[in-house]
């Protein structure tokens, strides 16, 4: 999940798990939603005196009560996606609130206030909000038609290099395409055979390409950038990038048993790659599992420095813990059955993360709900949380709650904006503070700045 939020396209790609960071002011906070390369989709001007869907009132299926511009189909596809997984039916208002947020194409944004409106060429379509909702959407059942347009429309963007942006027409980065492998998984594509028009080549080699091998400094080996190949590790693109190798998205199964993977570092002999090329091609199962394996080598070699927690990458706040990221990276070792190491992390979460998912809303307890899951621990007793409870309290009232679960609806909405625990309300740019579940993207996106874009 996961990311997610990158500095580097427009939606994610600069994305959903990637988005951030461009535009001035308004444009700023919309790539940082967005991600990325924001030169395309923000050619034109923003329109004068457009009002903002914070001062609108909310749509009643909607969770979270924050300005849903940039992440409203983010959160809400993570929200419904958490709720599935632990046995909790969703209000139908909130299903059919996402649905019915897809453009006719089959794309999604951020937020359509208006979805009556069909969305046209300044629309700014979203690989990662979109791959968010074909993951929420494909677990749920019951939408094969909404799934199936969107992924036909993910494939329609797909680049050269098999890889996706945030943004269509941007270079690629390794946490979209990181989503856009886990809903095709979701959807029950084969993400191998999902090859791009000119080329031929897959998500699994678009992704391998932002991976750092032996010409790496030896710190950074098994790394993955953000964008650029040679640019400096990122820990965010890092745990999205080791649990898409895998061919997995934001939900992970737990292990079953006791069953206890080592992690593998990267290993290389005379400036090569230890067991590299004994697939067919790259970007085989053999290649995956090696990536994933030296992915999550560099994720416990970067926990185990900061205390068992990874560190922000946003301009400013260096210094503080990275929370959602923390949390990506607990689903990516679990991923990879390194149940052992998965678990050090989990522990510092459970102890730090309330005050943070309770600034940040319901994308954030999702993540938080998802990590707990794929470590098979009970997100019901989390550190002292009922994470369940309050995931369901920022939306509607859930159809049907299973567990121990009481609260539901919108019971909750002051605790959201309060703080406690760690401080992670991140300021984006002139007084602009990045809400509910933009937080949660940040996290999970915010690569940009230490790739230098």
């Amino acid at each position: 999940m996961a990311p997610m939020v990158s500095m580097a396209h427009q939606a994610p790609t600069t994305h959903p798990v990637a988005f951030l960071a461009r535009r001035a002011a308004t444009a700023l906070a919309a790539a940082v939603v967005l991600g990325a390369a924001a030169a395309p989709a923000f050619a034109d001007p923003a329109p004068a005196a457009a009002p903002s869907p914070s001062t609108q009132k909310l749509p009643a299926g909607l969770y979270g009560t924050k300005d849903p511009q940039y992440d409203g189909v983010w959160r809400q596809s993570l929200a419904l996606l958490a709720q599935h997984t632990v046995g909790v039916r969703p209000a139908a208002s909130a299903v059919d609130w996402l649905v019915g947020q897809q453009c006719a194409d089959g794309s999604y944004t951020g937020f359509r206030a208006d979805p009556a409106k069909a969305c046209d060429a300044k629309t700014m379509r979203d690989t990662n909000q979109t791959g968010a909702a074909v993951q929420a959407l494909a677990a749920l059942g019951g939408h094969g038609k909404t799934v199936t347009k969107a992924v036909e429309w993910l494939k329609s963007v797909q680049n050269d290099d098999g890889g996706w942006p945030s943004m269509p027409g941007s270079p690629s980065d390794a946490n979209s395409t990181s989503v856009v492998i886990g809903a095709l998984a979701a959807a029950g594509e084969k993400p191998e055979s999902v090859t791009s028009k000119k080329g031929g080549k897959t998500p699994y080699d678009g992704l391998l390409t932002f991976r750092l091998g032996c010409d790496a400094k030896e710190e950074g080996r098994g790394a993955f950038t953000f964008q650029l190949k040679g640019a400096a590790p990122n820990a965010d693109a890092t745990a999205a990038a080791a649990t898409g190798a895998l061919g997995k998205g934001f939900v992970v199964a737990p292990a079953d048993g006791a069953a206890d993977a080592p992690v593998k570092p990267l290993t290389c002999k005379g400036g090569k790659e230890d067991g590299a090329g004994k697939g067919q091609r790259a970007g085989a199962a053999a290649d995956r599992a090696r990536a994933a394996d030296g992915g999550a080598a560099y994720l416990v070699a970067q926990l185990d420095k900061n205390g068992q927690h990874l560190m922000s990458a946003m301009p400013g706040a260096e210094k503080q813990p990275d929370v959602g990221n923390t949390a990506d990276a607990v689903v990516a070792l679990a991923a990879g059955g390194h149940r052992s190491a998965a678990q050090r992390p989990l522990a510092w979460l459970e102890k730090n993360a309330a005050g943070w998912a309770r600034q940040n809303g319901p994308a954030a307890y999702a993540q938080l709900v998802l990590a707990a899951h794929a470590t098979g621990t009970d997100p019901r007793a989390f550190g002292g949380t009922d994470l369940v409870s309050a995931l369901n309290a920022t939306g509607p009232k859930p159809a049907a709650v299973s567990g121990k679960s009481t609260k539901s609806g919108k019971d909750a909405k002051s605790d959201e904006g309060k703080g406690g625990g760690i401080g992670v309300v991140w300021v984006v740019a002139v007084g602009l503070a990045i809400g509910a579940g933009i937080g949660f993207l940040l996290s999970g996106r915010k690569n940009r700045g230490k790739n230098g874009l």
